[in-house]
Formats: structure tokens, sequence, C-alpha cells
């Protein structure tokens, strides 16, 4: 069989296109089952050790395929247990991805663009700019190599329990790949991960959540930082495009008793920005009658913000007002914010093709 001037990397094929692709090369559908076993329950890469498949299948396979993760930088280790690696893409560009460890479970935080093209003014990420989208290769790569990093599995316990979609970029406005590694994650033959253990976080991309509702079930997370709409276009620029009143039926729809999930509304508190009683009252109003939770997140400061975290007992005061109106709401412990793996502090290396960070950093200097 000829060599193919690109080796199609395996890791972008969900199970449909990894038989089709099977398929092409004039082998049986189930080899797609075997080779997903591979590398995604003994975590092979090299097409020699899948001992289950035949000599002349194996050596094609060198010849138009790979298996090809993301490749780890740097590994960084906070003093509360929480890893961070930074892996690269290739050209420059390169995300975090972060793991925090807990007694009963292990959540991965993973990434699905380099940078972010949204440009929330709470947020690190926003602030480096935007390069471009990440494949369905290295959205799941990530996960993969973290599994092999930590050990998928240790004394019969899973160290990755949980992954939710909040590192770097909107995970809506690449929809395609990210369902593709959605797919993979959920797969028995993949990571097996229930539905309620994968999480997708959203600026509020209303279409996107239409369109996800009816392709995949997962869990879903809003980040809403504000109750009223001119405060929250300050924060989340794209509100302007999708106000709260169409992002709530977009969520109201996608917890319906039809489809029986939960939302997760996230809410970043700001001292002296969105963190008032009044701004507690209004939430209750908006949220209570919608199956959720709400998660309050203490603001994580990062280089050139104006922004401070609100003091804790505001935090708390805040807490109990949404609460006693009814809504379940817990505070999120910022973990790892010594190695800048704390939420919103995610930045990786970006070949901003906005020029974003450029005019950031103009303005930081008086330039």
């Amino acid at each position: 069989m000829p060599v193919r001037e690109t080796r199609i990397n395996l890791l972008d094929l969900d199970e449909n296109r990894l038989q089709e692709f099977f398929e092409s090369i004039g082998e049986k559908s189930f080899r797609a089952h075997q080779v997903m076993k591979w590398i995604y329950h003994q975590g092979v890469t090299d097409f020699n050790q899948m001992t289950n498949l035949g000599l002349s299948l194996r050596q094609s396979l060198h010849q138009i395929a790979e298996i090809q993760p993301p490749q780890i930088l740097s590994t960084q280790t906070s003093v509360d247990g929480t890893r961070k690696w930074l892996m690269g893409f290739g050209g420059g560009n390169a995300v975090e991805t972060v793991f925090i460890p807990e007694p009963n479970r292990g959540t991965l935080c993973i990434s699905s663009q380099v940078g972010c093209a949204l440009n929330c003014s709470f947020c690190s990420t926003g602030a480096q700019g935007f390069s471009r989208n990440l494949s369905a290769s290295e959205i799941i790569g990530q996960v993969w190599q973290a599994a092999q990093a930590l050990g998928h599995e240790r004394n019969g316990q899973r160290r990755i329990t949980n992954v939710v979609l909040m590192g770097m970029g909107e995970p809506l406005l690449n929809f395609d790949a990210v369902v593709s590694a959605l797919s993979l994650m959920r797969h028995d033959l993949g990571f097996g991960f229930a539905a309620k253990r994968v999480t997708l976080s959203t600026a509020g991309m209303v279409p996107g959540i239409y369109r996800l509702r009816d392709t995949i079930d997962v869990a879903l997370a809003v980040s809403l930082h504000a109750p009223e709409d001119e405060l929250r276009e300050t924060l989340v620029p794209l509100n302007r495009k999708y106000p709260i009143r169409e992002l709530m039926q977009s969520c109201a729809d996608y917890v319906s008793d039809k489809h029986k999930r939960t939302v997760t509304f996230e809410y970043t508190l700001i001292d002296g920005v969105n963190d008032h009683p009044d701004h507690a009252r209004k939430l209750v109003k908006l949220l209570r009658r919608l199956p959720s939770k709400l998660n309050l997140i203490p603001f994580n400061p990062f280089p050139g913000t104006g922004y401070r975290c609100s003091p804790e007992p505001r935090i708390r005061a805040f807490q109990e007002i949404v609460m006693k109106g009814g809504l379940i709401a817990t505070v999120r412990k910022t973990r790892g914010d010594d190695i800048d793996a704390a939420c919103g502090q995610l930045v990786g290396k970006v070949l901003d093709r906005t020029r974003r960070s450029e005019r950031i950093r103009e303005q930081m200097t008086g330039a």
C-alpha cells in the first residue's frame, strides 16, 4: 500500500469514522473496536504492539496512519496537588491542561481552542487573543496524555473521574471537533465516562446549546457572571449577540423533561462589580424556576487586570442570599493558584491572530 503524503491521526476519529477508515482500506469494521481498546484502554500508540492485528495490517497502518497526542512541554505541581501540563501542538502554539485531585474525585480541565476569541474581561485567556481551533486529536489527546501521566487507574480506582471543557477557548465555536472528542470520552471503548461526568462549559453560544442538545448527552455549564444584560455585556461581550433571555430559553430547553438534564451556572464574584446583595436577589429571580446549580467562583487575579476578588464575607453573604432564595449554590475552592492553574488563569502559548494581546501590552506600557 503506498504511503500517504500526510498520515491520518487516529485520535481524530470517533468510532463511526474509525470504522469507515478501516472499511476504506479493505478491512472489517470491527478493527476499529480492537484499535480503540489498544489506544484508550491500554495506552498503546505503536501499531507493532497491537498483537491481535495481522502483521500486514500493522505494516499498512505504519504507512498511512499514526496515533499522535499533543506533546507535554512542561509539568507543574501545586502545593495542593493540582497538576498543570503545558501541551504543545507545533508551530509555537500550546495550551494548559489541569488536573485537580480531591478525596473522592479527580477532575481534568481541558482546552478546545488555542486562546479564545470572546474576550471576556475577567479572563486571562481572552487577553491572550486567539490563534485557532484544536482538532479532535488535540482535544482528546489532552485526556490521553493526562491519563498516561497519572496512571488511568490506581488500585482499581480511576484517577480521572470527571472531564470539564473549561480550559482555553469556547467549545461551541469548535463544535465538530469537540463533539468527536466528547464521543470518545463517553464511548465504552474510549474512556467510558458517564454523561454526568463530562461537562461542556460555554459563555452562552445559544445556537450551539440547541445543537449540542440534539447531538450528544453531556452536562452543560454556562458562564453567566451577571443577572442582567447591561452588566453581563461588560463582562461577557457575547451577551450583546445572545442576551440573557435567549440564553435562559436555550438552557430551559436543554434541561427539559424530555432530556432530563441539569445545568450549572458559573458566576465569578468580582469585588464591587457583580457581588452586591441586589445582584444575588436578581440571580434568584432569574434561576429559581430552572433545574440548575450555581457555582460561585472567587475571581482569580492575573497580570494586567483591574479586577479584584470579592472579600470572603461578601462571598458568603452572596451565597446565603441565593440559597435562601431556593438555589443550590456552592463556592468553588480555589485550587492551583500558586502555579496559575486556577479558574480564569490559564494562558498557554498563543500565536495571536487578533492582535488583542499586543494592544493590551501597549495599553499597559502606555506605548
